[in-house]
């Protein structure tokens, strides 16, 4: 196992949160940072260097292979063939199979199927046509996703009865999806597990995910004594599937806890949003643990640091109450420096933790 020493350089694909927080673990490592966007964001705000140029600019990617020891990515909305192409130059962890994999989701559900996990029944939908067969083999309520490059709720629509079926793929422009059915289940949950290069797996007590509009809003350790239970067989599932692609860094799977076990919903080849709470709340946070992976370093300890642990994403302008939050004794106040306050848009987070 090639370990990377400190004083070596991080390349991260993206410049959003996600990145801004892998940076500040890197840097408390020892790391050096280089960005690579289209355009400057947040992770600029803590890295030594930064290429502007577009995600499938093959002369700028090999320059910045060329200036960094590493390459990750902090999201998966970006196209696996540059990324495979650059992992020619230089060791891309996670690699861009599992990029691949999970910007795809038919070819997600099909992979974590064969592997042993459970989703929501779900069909293929690549026309109109196919829309009604798939809504006639699985039935309403169902919730019509695009294939590629939806999250936070983008890319998606609600059927209540065959009748939403024209406003359904309207909704969605036409493009390739699935069709998911409804399942019963009681709480949504994720499991965030790190692996390193040496195949050593460590993951965190799995959170009680609340979401509204879409968008998280609020993940809870420790989640309820229904969503406890399945943490052993939910990342078990996490485990093989990290194997299954030699996955090197952190990697997340979304469920439902469901009353005959869990229901996979999705997975992030990254960080995650329900992990932030592990900064504060974890003795190794989720951010360190992937620079650790990527660089061959040991994971660290995944124990929670308090008897009860919540993360609250702030949206839009929920960030206004900064002044209150970062008053209370138990908050810790993240706010990622974005310019602009738009509905939806993540401005921060605070995680409270309880002694």
């Amino acid at each position: 196992m090639n370990t990377l020493p400190p004083g070596s350089t991080i390349g991260i694909i993206g410049a959003g949160q996600l990145g801004r927080m892998l940076g500040v673990a890197a840097a408390q490592l020892g790391y050096r940072i280089h960005v690579f966007a289209p355009a400057s964001g947040p992770a600029c705000d803590v890295n030594n260097a930064f290429t502007a140029a577009a995600y499938d600019d093959e002369a700028a990617l090999a320059q910045f292979a060329e200036a960094v020891d590493v390459v990750t990515y902090e999201f998966e909305n970006i196209e696996a063939a540059p990324i495979a192409t650059l992992a020619k130059s230089v060791p891309v962890r996670p690699s861009a199979q599992a990029l691949s994999i999970a910007q795809d989701r038919t070819q997600e559900k099909t992979f974590v199927e064969k592997l042993g996990g459970r989703a929501a029944p779900w069909r293929a939908v690549t026309n109109r046509q196919e829309l009604d067969s798939a809504i006639a083999e699985i039935g309403c309520p169902a919730i019509l996703k695009t294939i590629r490059f939806g999250y936070d709720g983008k890319g998606q629509a609600r059927l209540a009865s065959a009748d939403d079926a024209d406003a359904a793929w309207d909704a969605i422009g036409g493009n390739p999806a699935i069709l998911e059915g409804f399942v019963d289940f009681d709480h949504e949950f994720s499991i965030v597990l790190a692996r390193g290069m040496d195949g050593a797996h460590a993951s965190y007590p799995p959170p009680l995910n609340g979401h509204e509009d879409g968008i998280l809003a609020r993940s809870t350790v420790p989640a309820p004594a229904q969503v406890a239970a399945l943490w052993t067989e939910a990342a078990a599932l996490a485990g093989r599937v990290a194997d299954a692609l030699d996955y090197v860094g952190v990697l997340t799977l979304e469920f439902f806890a469901g009353k005959d076990g869990p229901i996979f919903n999705e997975m992030a080849p990254r960080v995650h949003n329900s992990g932030h709470w592990t900064i504060e709340g974890a003795v190794t946070s989720q951010f360190e643990n992937h620079i650790r992976a990527i660089c061959g370093l040991p994971l660290g300890s995944t124990a929670v640091t308090g008897s009860r642990v919540e993360m609250e994403n702030l949206i839009g302008d929920q960030a206004k109450r900064w002044p209150r939050i970062i008053a209370e004794p138990e908050a810790h106040l993240h706010l990622y420096g974005k310019s602009e306050i738009r509905p939806g848009r993540k401005m921060g987070h605070v995680t409270r933790v309880w002694r």
